[in-house]
């Protein structure tokens, strides 16, 4: 069994990846790349690299560090008379907006509030700071603009309803920018409702003149004042490239070329724009309408890309346990490794930080430990010796990319899992060979995929459930043998999670009759609905007795001699059955579907949100129920006493090892292996915090720009890629990566 702690799949794209690093392949004689955030003024440019902010000559010479500080500075700015640089950092924690000489110096802070502030500029006289902010605004959904002394005090908002991306005329008399954020940094092209668009605020009669767009939209944005033009940034014509408005005739002209990448953060002096284009930083010249690329070189520790050592529980996510609960196994950064439960030390099976190794399941033998690896450009099913010991088998498996959630048939034969289209297979190890069983009829949302999978004991059945066309959780069992799957409920209730018991009678199962509205996700108005669910068990056999049944005291009629018989008799059964259990967990599972809904019955727990339903030994089942105020607990439930019992607060998710004697559970940030029992706080905990584990940053970058890649090819809906030709994307984007030197994640 294994507890998922975390996301299973990655959802950025190739651009915003790449966005998110600062890079360059750098000496004496070759230009660093991808410099960011530019700006400039008389004597000097500002960017952003590495983290901290740097500053050089106009024409890209003697480049040196202004900020050192170990959380990133942003958005620099100068000063109208050059002497001052504006800024965006997080010296205290949150984003503020600080400001130092050019010479360099302390900087300092002239914000305070908890929200992030954005510096876009300085005011004309050059005695303030223009920034956005989404201070005052209740949903966080966008800016406004505020100005600030550079003496410090309380920041004015200006009186325009929302902004960004600003920038004042020389006179002051107007403000360029743009009403709501940048929709295009999500999705290239787009073209939607909200578009950017630069509007022209005049501050005497609060008017606005807005930049024309061309029919069908574009994304306009980056506005800034030189002169009496507006200079901006505009993918009307394909790449963003650089154009000019004349509010006086609106006329707009497009005045760079570029078609193979997109200028990037354009900025101004009173005689210049800046931008980053391909990695590089141009200063174009209004006067002459002609780009030039500055040539910086930056010579730098590069601290960010040594190989060393990560240690950190965040970097945990899928975690099980082994079948004796000896260990607890871990996919770790993208790593495998097991950890005692007491002595002993942590063992990386993989050791590899330019593969993505996850979802590991420890074999029912305690030999194997099974996980998908993408080492060979895609991923593949792996089984590697638990001990880290002797050859590690690959199998190419069906499936259309990405897999998730594999489990060991309780002989060991067998590994079921998902893919990325919501389809479940089934593994055949001995036979090399993929078998698909069922496929979700709709996708949407991970939240409301009912497809979850279990094994019968005898490695028989395989219990999943799966959504029908109306987005309704129906229970499935499917036959390994004749290869055939048979409905266990109708489909009219949310049904999930489908378990077997150990003793092959019954079948555990979640289900809700209130799920439907809110399991329709796309209508608004579901939005404050929430749906609770209780377990149910379904008698498998038609001879089989009501397991609940209600119990009666009776006065017994006979005589003492049958009464001590009766009793020998009842001790005798009662020992009989614990010392067959062993044999009766190794008997076939037989299923009689005829009136099957007739023998399915509530279990007397009350109704919550129940999760990870889970069969520990013969008649006992556990579970994580959360109630309406959202707080955890883990539970488990006796078929023979019929009752429930609380066995912890807080546990968040938990995996049973095979004999269903053990647990691996999770509360809060701490780990355990604990008996199946009521559990102490603390009890077991295993020492995740002590885990290490060797990168390499620049393989993992490039490893992540790979899957980023996949990701978007395999789960995008449309296959056309709205015409995009996604193996030249990777082409195009893919040397940038060798530069990187600064991972902003």
């Amino acid at each position: 069994m294994m507890m998922n702690t975390g996301p299973q799949f990655l959802t950025a794209s190739m651009v915003v990846f790449l966005i998110g690093l600062s890079s360059c392949v750098f000496g004496q004689d070759k230009p660093t790349r991808m410099l960011s955030q530019p700006a400039v003024c008389k004597d000097h440019i500002a960017f952003v690299f590495d983290g901290d902010l740097w500053i050089a000559n106009r024409d890209g010479s003697s480049p040196h560090r202004l900020t050192s500080h170990e959380g990133d500075e942003a958005s620099p700015r100068f000063s109208p008379d050059g002497k001052t640089i504006a800024f965006s950092a997080q010296y205290d924690g949150n984003l503020d907006v600080y400001t130092m000489p050019v010479s360099g110096g302390s900087p300092k802070r002239l914000t305070y509030h908890p929200d992030p502030d954005f510096v876009e500029g300085f005011t004309p006289n050059g005695d303030a700071v223009l920034f956005s902010s989404t201070r005052n605004v209740f949903t966080r959904r966008y800016r406004k603009l505020f100005t600030v002394s550079l003496d410090g005090g309380f920041p004015s908002e200006l009186q325009i309803p929302n902004g960004l991306r600003a920038s004042y005329s020389a006179d002051g008399k107007k403000i360029a920018y743009i009403p709501i954020g940048e929709r295009f940094n999500q999705w290239k092209n787009y073209r939607g409702g909200t578009c950017s668009r630069v509007w022209i605020y005049d501050t005497g009669d609060h008017s606005v003149q807005q930049i024309r767009q061309p029919e069908g939209r574009c994304n306009d944005t980056d506005p800034v004042f030189v002169g009496s033009l507006v200079y901006f940034r505009s993918d009307r014509n394909g790449e963003f490239n650089l154009y000019s408005f004349d509010p006086a005739t609106e006329a707009v002209e497009q005045l760079t070329q570029y078609d193979d990448f997109p200028i990037n953060r354009l900025t101004e002096s009173s005689d210049a724009i800046i931008y980053e284009q391909a990695g590089y930083l141009h200063l174009f010249n209004p006067a002459t309408k002609t780009s030039k690329q500055i040539n910086v070189s930056v010579m730098t520790d590069m601290t960010e890309i040594r190989p060393r050592y990560a240690s950190d529980t965040k970097w945990i996510r899928d975690v099980g346990v082994s079948p004796s609960g000896a260990r607890a196994v871990t996919e770790f950064r993208g790593e495998i490794l097991t950890v005692p439960a007491k002595d002993g030390d942590v063992r990386n099976l993989t050791a590899s930080p330019a593969v993505h190794e996850r979802s590991p399941a420890w074999s029912p033998d305690g030999k194997s430990i099974a996980y998908f690896s993408d080492e060979g450009g895609e991923y593949m099913l792996h089984i590697a010796p638990q001990n880290g010991k002797g050859e590690i088998k690959k199998y190419a498996i069906e499936g259309h990319g990405f897999f998730d959630d594999p489990k060991w048939s309780p002989d060991g034969t067998k590994i079921s899992y998902i893919d990325n289209s919501w389809s479940l297979y089934v593994f055949d190890i001995a036979k090399n060979e993929s078998k698909k069983i069922a496929s979700e009829p709709v996708y949407g949302p991970s939240p409301f995929r009912a497809l979850r999978h279990s094994w019968s004991h005898d490695s028989a059945w395989l219990a999943y459930a799966i959504n029908t066309k109306a987005m309704i959780g129906q229970a499935y069992v499917y036959n390994v043998n004749d290869e055939t799957s048979h409905a266990i409920t109708d489909g009219l209730s949310d049904v999930g999670s489908p378990v077997f018991d150990k003793n092959g009678k019954y079948l555990y199962f979640l289900s809700s009759t209130d799920a439907g509205p809110v399991k329709h996700w796309f209508a608004m108005s579901n939005n404050d609905m929430e749906f609770s669910n209780a377990i149910y068990v379904a008698v498998l056999q038609d001879d089989g007795e009501n397991p609940l049944a209600p119990k009666s005291d009776e006065e017994d009629s006979k005589d003492k001699t049958e009464d001590a018989k009766g009793e020998k008799d009842e001790e005798d059964k009662e020992e009989g059955q614990d010392k067959d259990a062993e044999a009766k967990s190794k008997s076939k599972v037989k299923i009689d579907f005829e009136n099957l809904d007739q023998r399915i019955l509530a279990l007397p727990v009350k109704s919550a949100t129940y999760t990870s339903l889970q069969a520990g030994e013969a008649g006992k089942i556990y579970y994580v129920r959360r109630d309406r105020d959202g707080e955890f607990e883990f539970a488990s439930f006796s078929m023979k006493d019929q009752k429930e019992t609380k066995l912890m607060d807080g546990v968040t998710g938990f995996a049973l090892t095979a004999d269903g004697k053990k647990v691996l559970y999770t509360q809060g940030s701490t780990f355990g292996i604990a008996p199946a029992g009521k559990i102490a706080p603390g009890t077991g905990k295993l020492a995740m915090d002590k885990i290490q584990v060797r990168i390499d940053p620049r393989a993992e970058w490039q490893q992540i720009f790979d899957e980023v890649w996949r990701i978007n090819r395999d789960y995008f809906y449309d296959p056309n890629m709205h015409g995009a030709d996604w193996p030249a994307m990777k082409t195009k984007y893919q040397p940038l990566v060798a530069d990187c030197v600064t991972a902003m994640i």
